[in-house]
């Protein structure tokens, strides 16, 4: 009910949820993700090969073409049959959607990562593969543009009244969101570097009517 308690001048009241902005979080089963992170950590390995460690403070992310090495195969496997089970739930009449982009990401102690979308998309992804605590969650932003111009002071935080939500992972979880989204990542402040994959997923038929996603060819 928006307004508690009796009042003679209401019959009834509800609350109606309108446009709803869903994030859907998967925990990949340990038989499945173990291999899977030992795979992309030999990959990490290979890529970083000959560079130096990370400072405090620092971020590294590699180029945008990992989707297609043969060493995230079982990944992008998972991730696009997650994005066909949100189609689904969304009754979306798009029969397909593919990765158009898969980037690792590292995040030194310290090291953080400002509010950002990914355009040109329908849904994006991120897989954490090595998480510690003091950085294992992600921010999520309100994306309704006008929300932050009037916000008046509250007595408590509550779904309703949040500009954020902060949602916890570990090691195989997988979350999928709306491309639109606006997410951040707060400061490492765990001893290990945070390791997560990033990935992006639109329609292939679309590419008929709009431009591909603006991803370089690594």
């Amino acid at each position: 009910m928006a307004i508690s308690g009796k009042h003679s001048w209401i019959e009834n009241a509800d609350v109606v949820s309108l446009f709803p902005t869903l994030v859907w979080k998967i925990q990949l089963r340990a038989k499945v993700h173990e291999p899977i992170d030992a795979s992309a950590l030999g990959l990490l390995h290979s890529l970083r090969q000959g560079q130096p460690e990370l400072k405090s403070g620092e971020a590294w992310q590699s180029g945008h073409a990992l989707h297609r090495r043969e060493e995230l195969h079982a990944l992008c496997n998972c991730v696009t049959r997650a994005a066909a089970s949100v189609l689904r739930f969304l009754k979306i009449g798009e029969p397909a959607i593919e990765i158009t982009g898969c980037w690792m990401n590292l995040y030194a102690s310290g090291a953080a990562h400002r509010a950002h979308s990914h355009p040109n998309n329908f849904l994006s992804a991120v897989y954490y593969v090595r998480i510690r605590p003091g950085a294992d969650s992600i921010n999520f932003h309100d994306p309704r543009s006008q929300a932050s111009v009037i916000r008046p002071p509250v007595t408590a935080l509550t779904a309703a009244n949040t500009d954020q939500v902060v949602v916890r992972v570990k090691d195989g979880t997988l979350l999928v969101f709306p491309s639109y989204l606006y997410h951040s990542v707060d400061a490492n402040t765990s001893g290990d570097t945070r390791v997560s994959l990033s990935f992006n997923l639109m329609f292939p038929t679309f590419g008929a009517a709009l431009s591909k996603p603006l991803w370089g060819d690594e």
